[in-house]
């Protein structure tokens, strides 16, 4: 079972501020401290060591992929004052790390998060920003073509950022539901240099582009079933639960977007949609969708994708 941490392990970040030096000597105690405390990941990092990188550089305001550099710098003593209280914090509270430090990053690219939306973590940033959507014969969509497409369920905003740097040609609109998400969605599309491309709208999935068609729509929607929402680790129960579950089978949403995609898709456009595990629920529940998985370096059967023509009329 995790070591319970409370007040001992305040006295051991004091110790740690006292004591440790080195950017190397804070890393070394962060992981050994995550392994002991049974901490769970998957907002950014896999295991404790990602982990206490990340929140150390960017605890110091280093570059996130470069430790190496930095590994026997000395620290000041306000740094390891900082480090020390990030370290216990995510251990006392099993917050993610990007809500202690309000940052997150899709393959190097930095958005805004707290606790009003759900750390951005979807597959289909990485399906944007690889060789699926790069010109050429290969492409499953040409990016140059698409000049309207829609991020529904857009949260913070991070798959519009993302498609309005991967579509050159593209008007990006952003739909989310959650009003307080939609707030982090406007902070994170003003500081993205996107802003004058992407429009952002507040309502339920398809009301707010009633009459709009898009040659692509891009989705990452609740998905977690029932079962999975009650057993939700502590990182996990910190996010927004309506931008996790949707209903006994994590379907519900899914089930919806499907029945309305066509009628906001041009006839040449195309769906792209995240579903988590449910792809033996959702093939047995649509037998004849000729559904496209899109797999990625650490995903598989995950994201599907559909031309408007196959999508139910």
């Amino acid at each position: 079972m995790p070591q319970a941490y409370d007040a001992p392990q305040q006295a051991e970040g004091r110790q740690a501020a006292a004591e440790l030096r080195t950017v190397r000597d804070f890393l070394r105690w962060a992981a050994s401290a995550f392994e002991r405390a049974g901490l769970v990941y998957g907002h950014g990092a896999t295991e404790a060591l990602d982990e206490a990188a990340f929140i150390v550089l960017e605890g110091l305001r280093l570059p996130v992929d470069r430790l190496e550099p930095f590994l026997d710098a000395k620290l000041l003593p306000a740094e390891r004052d900082r480090l020390a209280a990030l370290i216990e914090a995510r251990i006392l509270t099993r917050k993610p790390a990007p809500y202690l430090l309000n940052k997150a990053y899709i393959r190097g690219v930095p958005f805004y998060v707290d606790e009003r939306v759900i750390v951005p973590r979807s597959f289909i940033a990485e399906i944007l920003m690889s060789d699926m959507f790069a010109p050429g014969a290969d492409a499953l969509v040409d990016p140059f073509a698409v000049e309207r497409a829609l991020d529904l369920c857009a949260g913070s905003g991070a798959i519009a950022i993302i498609a309005a740097r991967v579509l050159p040609e593209a008007m990006i609109d952003a739909v989310e539901l959650s009003p307080d998400a939609a707030e982090v969605a406007r902070i994170n599309i003003a500081e993205s240099g996107e802003a004058e491309r992407i429009e952002l709208l507040e309502g339920d999935l398809f009301a707010p582009v009633e009459g709009r068609r898009y040659d692509l729509i891009l989705t990452n929607p609740p998905y977690v079933d029932a079962q999975a929402m009650d057993a939700l680790p502590p990182e996990y129960a910190h996010e927004p639960a309506m931008a996790l579950g949707s209903g006994e089978d994590g379907l519900d949403i899914v089930r919806a977007i499907l029945a309305q995609a066509r009628a906001h898709l041009t006839p040449h456009g195309a769906l792209i949609c995240e579903i988590g595990r449910g792809r033996a629920s959702l093939e047995a529940d649509f037998p004849d969708l000729p559904f496209v998985w899109l797999d990625t370096e650490e995903s598989r059967g995950e994201v599907f994708f559909l031309r408007a023509a196959d999508l139910p009329a």
